[in-house]
């Protein structure tokens, strides 16, 4: 079997991959030449675990392959799929850009000239199915000629640090489709999953569509919720993290994404949720809850620089901050509406210096932050003559540090844990001053009774 992935970004690049891994004949598409050629000699445009291997060992097989000619591989290679995961990036009123999605489509239309039926990965609103077809039509109008052909839609479920094993070893995929025969195609592509007994779970388009955009919302309004939860634990005594347990053993609630913090970021999250909004709002109705989502989040990402500016009464000129992560979450270097930041521009604001260490998203940090920042090599280096360390992002390896060391580098021994890390009792024995989220701060109270 032969597909086309058009769009070489995280979705279209593990997509082609994953389906070359398993046996297809994969050729991944995208118009920016430097990208092309720089996979071509193994170089990814993406961090992630694992997939510049998979990358390397399928193409060396030649089962997948890469090109920035649509128009060739659409007329030559007997696609019988066409995938269209381009971005989608959100406009300023909050609603997903399609000019992408569309301006592939066409170009579809302006070049099939047999069967195929092509699905939209990328996340798209309700009704963009209908637009895509619409595009490739007017195309094929335009040529004169009356090809067959199907659009569906098949929302990609990849988590950025996970991704090669959420699409191998999937908890479902999604398929919309509007025929038997697109139907047909689709089985025979997934086959190599159903054998492992994932489940494929066909539906009607528009419900697929929403699908995908439903999933992110809830998994959001999960974290916004046990934020808001942890905000008043902090203000009335309690323990979050006891909460958090207390609840995550109820098997109707689970114990996945209700994990304190200061707040999510990423692709994903803030754009689907933006989108679904708009979506909403677009045809009459109004998304409430999802509305109050999206504020719990925006105030939680200011939640740890509000401690800090608190422990320092204010005066924050000329302090420096080491701060420990800085992509939006582990195993990814995407730092695109991360919490770090939010807090680092309201560190410098406020006349503070701030060195930084992440594990992989140094490079990202530069381009997006330049040299208004200082980068550690490692994380000790960052936090010479810190006056506070910010843990910003759980990467494993900050959850064992050298606690005898990290005392010795820093100015002063005061620790703002923006993921509950770390243990508050343990790290106050340690003879640091601790702040979590969601956790009663006790030596600051005691302080203050002093």
């Amino acid at each position: 079997m032969r597909i086309a992935v058009v769009g070489t970004g995280y979705v279209g690049l593990v997509t082609g991959t994953c389906f070359a891994e398993v046996g297809i004949d994969v050729t991944c598409i995208d118009i920016d030449d430097k990208k092309i050629e720089n996979l071509k000699n193994g170089i990814l445009p993406i961090y992630e675990p694992g997939l510049d291997e998979m990358v390397a060992r399928n193409a060396q097989k030649e089962r997948l392959t890469f090109s920035n000619d649509l128009a060739s591989v659409i007329n030559s290679c007997g696609c019988e799929a066409a995938f269209i995961a381009v971005g989608t990036p959100p406009g300023e009123d909050g609603s997903a850009d399609l000019k992408h999605v569309l301006a592939v489509a066409r170009s579809i239309g302006q070049n099939m000239n047999d069967y195929m039926v092509v699905v939209t990965k990328s996340t798209v609103p309700v009704g963009t199915a209908q637009k895509v077809r619409q595009a490739i039509e007017q195309e094929l109008e335009a040529r004169g000629v009356d090809i067959a052909f199907d659009v569906a839609s098949n929302p990609e479920f990849l988590k950025e640090g996970a991704a090669i094993d959420d699409f191998l070893k999937p908890d479902r995929i999604v398929v919309g489709v509007s025929s038997e025969k697109a139907e047909k195609v689709m089985k025979k592509l997934y086959k190599p999953f159903l054998m492992n007994g994932h489940p494929l779970i066909f539906m009607d388009i528009p419900s697929a569509e929403m699908t995908k955009y439903a999933a992110n919302s809830m998994l959001a309004t999960k974290i916004s919720f046990m934020n808001d939860i942890a905000n008043l634990c902090e203000i009335m005594g309690a323990d979050v993290n006891m909460v958090r347990k207390g609840i995550g053993s109820d098997a109707r609630i689970g114990n996945k994404f209700i994990y304190p913090g200061i707040g999510y970021g990423g692709s994903c999250f803030p754009k689907d949720v933006k989108a679904l909004i708009k979506t909403a709002e677009d045809n009459g109705y109004e998304m409430k809850v999802l509305k109050s989502v999206e504020q719990v989040n925006e105030n939680q990402k200011s939640v740890l620089f509000n401690k800090i500016e608190k422990h320092f009464n204010g005066d924050l000129t000329g302090k420096t901050f080491a701060i420990w992560g800085l992509s939006f979450k582990p195993k990814t270097d995407d730092m695109r509406e991360a919490p770090s930041l939010v807090i680092i521009e309201k560190l410098l604001a406020r006349g503070a210096k701030v060195r930084a260490y992440d594990p992989v998203a140094m490079k990202e940090a530069r381009h997006t932050l330049g040299d208004t920042i200082e980068y550690g090599k490692d994380e000790y280096e960052a936090l010479i003559d810190a006056d506070a360390l910010l843990l910003v992002t759980e990467w494993p390896e900050f959850r064992s540090p050298n606690f005898n060391v990290v005392s010795k580098l820093m100015k002063d021994k005061v620790v703002f844990d923006g993921r509950n890390i770390y243990e508050a009792a343990d790290m106050r024995e340690k003879g640091f001053t601790y702040y979590g989220i969601g956790i009663k701060q006790q030596v600051q109270q005691e302080k203050e009774i002093v």
